[in-house]
Order: structure tokens, then C-alpha cells, then sequence
């Protein structure tokens, strides 16, 4: 398949306008697919940040001043199904893994080109159907959407189910194409231990969503079968099982978690290559513990039940899982560190967000060390402490390992240069505000401030001040990178496409 000429930002003549548009609705170019999955993703992650400032705003004030618990409740929920199911989750394997993944191993398209636009239509109308629910007055069940309360609430349940199985459905197919893709349309002579880091975090990532999208997907389908026709599959009302839900939902939830880290690692691989100039080190065991982290993820999944109904025993096995997941990240980021040792570094603006990521990952999993011990559990599961934890892996960890990679191809994506100084102070601002925001809620959960509560006792009002001007911040953190690219489009110096991937 040819590839697409036309420079990202470009603007066609009007005479081709029609032709134009139809290169883009029916394209199977890898860039293109790229770019659409780019523009929505980032449109709805502007509306994700503005639900995380409203809650925010609320939280200043511990007396519930600004607005009711219901309100609270329905923006709180958003804002979770926002970032989980409708940025995180696609986020690099849309964006970076389509621009990418083809041209690493030696093609010019995937394995099923349509079916990876086919995966961006079913994630737009995931994304449609989810901002129809939030202008009907959203939902109130926090982002699991879980029973029991999700199969009683009289709040759009269904609207939400059904954008989720959308989003699943696009994550089912973009997982079959990237197997298909790395399987068979390796360049002739590349081997697999010839497969760069990126290359294989993402098939282990495709690997997870495989097996545990269509739970997801079935899970939801029975929900709203159950809030349309009254069946007891859930409601315990009815005679169903909420804690079949639970369960489920975690098989697919704590792998899937692996399945967004892992790209971010595999980002983080290629910026440190770059940045130090030479092959990471220890290449074998990096390829090795990716694959451990993912079945040790699979083995995990009950730790997000060590306070629900299962034996102690039970208990003890995942949460020594949850210990044992360590070994493997620490061997990944030993071998990052090992790997600039004495290397003629590159300070470019890629590689600072990669200093933010590997810091804010290392205290993100230190926290969740904390949590894996059951004893501790039990005393920081519902707190805030659990929000500043996987925050600062994914809200902050996986998006600066997204911005470091979006920086690094930017010239292959856009064909036009950033500007170099201002993307590094982008760096250091989005890293203070993410530690501002997210540190605190560390130390207010440690003294047992529950989370999704919008009120709370005059003695935490200090913390959740410092949280919103670390959100302020933050939010700037994510705009001004926004900013320069919109504008390199325009002003941006040109580069070598071919430039960019090396």
C-alpha cells in the first residue's frame, strides 16, 4: 500500500477536498490511522483534565460548597471512564504503536490495514456514545461501573456500558491485528531476538488484551441486559452475584493495567537508545521479564480482593504475586540505568521525560508494594492513598512515557521539529505538578482520608490545597506541549521522515 505524501497539517486544495477527506475515511496508511487516533484521543483527554479540575476545585474546601454529592459523584465517574477506557487504554497502542509497530519490523502497513481503521471507528463511536451519556447527565457508579449500586442507580448505566463495548471491541481488534502484523510481516531475515523493545512490549500488551477484552466486553453486554429486561444476573434484589462481577472485572482490570504499562516501558526503551546512543543493556532480559510481568499479571488479579470474600490463603498467594511482579520491573529499570552508565547521554527533551518517568514509576511501584501487603491493605484500600498510587503510574508515568515518545517521532508523525528548549521545561513543569498534585494524597490517605468523598475533616484542608495548585500545574504541564506541536505545524523547521525513526 502507497503511503500517504501529504504532510500532517497541511491544508488541501479545495478542488481535492473531497478526495482528500475520502483519503482519510478510508485510509489504511499506518500514519494516517495514527494521526486520527492523535486528534480524538487528544480531544477527549482535554475533557478528562477538565472533569479531574472541577473535582479538584471541590476537594479545596472540605464542606462541599461547590457542588452537590450526586453532581460529584457523576463527574468523579467520568472522569475515570475518560482516562481509563477512552485514553489510556488506546492511547499508545493507537497512536504510537500504528505509526510505529509496521515500520520497526520492516513493512509499510499492517497485517489487516482496514481492520486498524475498523478498530478507530469502533473507538470513536465508544467516544460518542460516552460524551452523549455525560450531556444526559452522565453516571454515578465510579469507573468499574460496578453492581450492585450499578444495576439500582436511576443514572445512564446503559449509555456508559455501551460506550465501554465499543472501546473493547477496538482494543479486541487492534490486539488481533498487532499479533497478526509482528507474526507475519517481519521483514525477511529479521529474526525475533532482532525485534526492537518497543516491538515486543507492544505484542505482550496485544497478548493481555487478547484474553482479557472480551471479558470486559461480555461483562458489560450482561450489565445492560440486565438493566433492560430485569434479569438477576448481578443484583443481589434479584437473586445475582455482585461479587461475580468484582471478580471478573479484576481479571480483566489488573492485567489490562500491565497492558498500558508495558508500551510505556517499551517507549521508554527506545528514548533511552537514543538518548545514550548504544543497545540497551541485557536486551534477553528485558524481552524475558516483559513476558513475566505479564503472567505474572494475570496471576495478580485478586489483589484487588483482599478485603472482599476470600480466604485468607487465597489472600496470601496474591498478594505474594503482587511482591513478585517487582523483580521483573526492577530488572527492566536496572537495565535502563545500566545502559546510560558511562553512555555520552543526549539531553534532549525525550530524555527528560524519560528521568520523570522511571522516578515517578519507581515511587508509584514502591506504593504498590505497600498495598501488596494484605495487613496494609486492609487499612489503605479505600483511601486516597490508592489514587495518588496508580496516578502516579499512569497519570503520570505512562503520559510522560507517551510525551517522551510522541517527541522522539514527532518528525516521523508530523514532519516538522518541535522546539527543543521549550519541550524540556514542559518536562520539568509536567514532573512538579504531578509530584504537587499527587504527593500529598500519599500522606492524607496514610492517616485514613477515603477517596470519592467530597467532603472531609478541616485537618486535611491544607493537603488538598497544595493537590489543586499541583493540578494547575499539571494541566499547563499538558497544554504547552499541545501548544508546540499545533504550532510546529505551521512555524516548525521541516525534517527527514526517515530521520526520525533512527
Amino acid at each position: 500500500m502507497k503511503a500517504h505524501q501529504e504532510t500532517f497539517g497541511e491544508v488541501p486544495n479545495p478542488s481535492n477536498l473531497t478526495r482528500f477527506i475520502q483519503s482519510w475515511v478510508w485510509t489504511g496508511d499506518p500514519r494516517q490511522i495514527a494521526v486520527l487516533y492523535l486528534v480524538v484521543i487528544t480531544a477527549i483527554f482535554l475533557i478528562g483534565v477538565l472533569t479531574a479540575a472541577m473535582l479538584r476545585l471541590e476537594m479545596i474546601d472540605g464542606k462541599g460548597l461547590v457542588m452537590t454529592a450526586e453532581i460529584f459523584n457523576r463527574i468523579f465517574t467520568m472522569h475515570g471512564i475518560i482516562m481509563m477506557f477512552l485514553v489510556l487504554l488506546p492511547l499508545i497502542p493507537g497512536v504510537l504503536g500504528s505509526l510505529l509497530v509496521p515500520r520497526m519490523i520492516g513493512s509499510d502497513s499492517f497485517a489487516f490495514p482496514r481492520l486498524q481503521l475498523l478498530s478507530w471507528y469502533c473507538y470513536l463511536a465508544g467516544v460518542l456514545i460516552t460524551l452523549a451519556t455525560m450531556l444526559r447527565g452522565g453516571v454515578d457508579t465510579t469507573w468499574t461501573v460496578a453492581p450492585p449500586y450499578a444495576s439500582q442507580t436511576g443514572s445512564n448505566v446503559v449509555g456508559a456500558a455501551l460506550g465501554i463495548v465499543f472501546v473493547a471491541v477496538s482494543l479486541l481488534l487492534m490486539s488481533v491485528n498487532y499479533l497478526a502484523s509482528i507474526h507475519g510481516l517481519r521483514q525477511q531475515g529479521m529474526k525475533w531476538t532482532q525485534l526492537p523493545v518497543f516491538v515486543w512490549t507492544q505484542y505482550a500488551s496485544s497478548l493481555i488484551l487478547l484474553l482479557t477484552a472480551p471479558i470486559l466486553l461480555l461483562l458489560m453486554v450482561l450489565l445492560v441486559i440486565e438493566r433492560l429486561t430485569g434479569a438477576g444476573l448481578f443484583d443481589p434484589a434479584l437473586g445475582g452475584d455482585p461479587l461475580l462481577f468484582k471478580k471478573l472485572f479484576w481479571m480483566f482490570g489488573r492485567p489490562s493495567f500491565y497492558a498500558i504499562v508495558l508500551p510505556a516501558m517499551g517507549i521508554i526503551t527506545q528514548v533511552i537508545t537514543d538518548g545514550g546512543r548504544r543497545q540497551v543493556f541485557g536486551y534477553r532480559f528485558v524481552v524475558i521479564s516483559i513476558f513475566a510481568i505479564v503472567v505474572l499479571g494475570f496471576l495478580s488479579a485478586g489483589s484487588h480482593l483482599l478485603v472482599s470474600a476470600q480466604s485468607i490463603y487465597t489472600s496470601l498467594l496474591f498478594s505474594v504475586s503482587n511482591f513478585l511482579i517487582a523483580v521483573p520491573f526492577c530488572l527492566i529499570i536496572g537495565n535502563w540505568i545500566v545502559s546510560l552508565f558511562r553512555a555520552s547521554i543526549r539531553s534532549s527533551a525525550p530524555m527528560v521525560y524519560a528521568y520523570g518517568f522511571v522516578l515517578l514509576l519507581t515511587i508509584g511501584g514502591l506504593s504498590g508494594l505497600t498495598m501488596a501487603a494484605a495487613g496494609a491493605n486492609v487499612h489503605l484500600h479505600a483511601t486516597v492513598f490508592v489514587v495518588a498510587h496508580f496516578h502516579y503510574i499512569l497519570a503520570g508515568g505512562v503520559l510522560m512515557a507517551y510525551l517522551a515518545g510522541l517527541h522522539l517521532w514527532w518528525g516521523q508523525l508530523s514532519g516538522h521539529q518541535y522546539p527543543e528548549g521549550t519541550a524540556r521545561v514542559a518536562a520539568i513543569v509536567l514532573f512538579l505538578g504531578l509530584n504537587l498534585t499527587f504527593l500529598p494524597q500519599f500522606i492524607v490517605g496514610m492517616l485514613g482520608l477515603p477517596r470519592r468523598h467530597f467532603t472531609f475533616p478541616v485537618e486535611f484542608e491544607l493537603y488538598n490545597i497544595f493537590s489543586a495548585a499541583g493540578l494547575t500545574i499539571l494541566a499547563f504541564g499538558y497544554l504547552l506541549p499541545a501548544l508546540y506541536f499545533v504550532w510546529s505545524l505551521r512555524f516548525g523547521p521541516e525534517v527527514e521522515r526517515a530521520e526520525a525513526l533512527a
